[in-house]
């Protein structure tokens, strides 16, 4: 057999052992079911799938609930605390006023055994029995030091102008008894605690 003739059955060979693995593949896909074949994701889907967002965390839920709850108990707390520290401040300020109150009653209340123990030492400056009299004179010193630190003063203003918030006026003077509308005697001292007055002043005023 001649070289040429040699390569031309080689070639023819080749070919055809092409063509039969060909003709093969072509049927086993022509067998394979459609739904078995693999398919290409669709651009919308792959999109869609990676522009979905993440799944929320639970625990943070959780803590925006606590953190919530914290801010309202704080508030809650706040608002008794204030309402606490008003409740504090009337209290004292009731108990204050109470306390001055009762100190105005009871000063006012002696009042009249001060006035009498003036008047007892008055009666007693002729008196013989120097006991009795130091002894009054010093229960009425007792009696003038407890009325200083009540902060308790006399109202005893002779020949200055009546004042109707200090005095009442219960009798009336002469023109040669002072200036007009001045107090020209005393008939009994009154007195005040600080600024509030327990009890007016009884005088005698000039009239106008």
């Amino acid at each position: 057999m001649s070289k040429d003739k040699k390569n031309r059955h080689e070639n023819e060979a080749q070919n055809t052992a092409e063509a039969a693995e060909e003709a093969l593949k072509e049927a086993l896909e022509a067998e394979i079911p459609e739904e078995v074949k693999p398919e290409e994701a669709k651009p919308e889907e792959t999109e869609a799938t990676q522009e979905k967002e993440p799944a929320e965390n639970p625990l943070e839920k959780l803590l925006e609930a606590a953190n919530a709850k914290t801010a309202e108990y704080l508030a809650m707390a706040q608002r008794v605390q204030a309402d606490f520290e008003n409740f504090r401040k009337r209290n004292e300020s009731v108990r204050a006023d109470a306390y001055a109150d009762g100190r105005r009653d009871v000063a006012t209340v002696m009042l009249p055994v001060l006035d009498n123990l003036e008047r007892a030492v008055g009666a007693a400056a002729n008196c013989e029995d120097e006991a009795l009299k130091n002894g009054i004179e010093l229960v009425l010193k007792q009696m003038t030091e407890v009325y200083q630190k009540l902060d308790v003063t006399p109202i005893d203003r002779k020949g200055e102008k009546f004042d109707p918030n200090l005095e009442n006026a219960v009798l009336q003077g002469t023109e040669d008894e002072g200036e007009p509308g001045t107090v020209c005697q005393v008939l009994q001292k009154g007195y005040k605690m600080g600024d509030r007055v327990l009890r007016h002043a009884m005088v005698k005023v000039v009239p106008e």
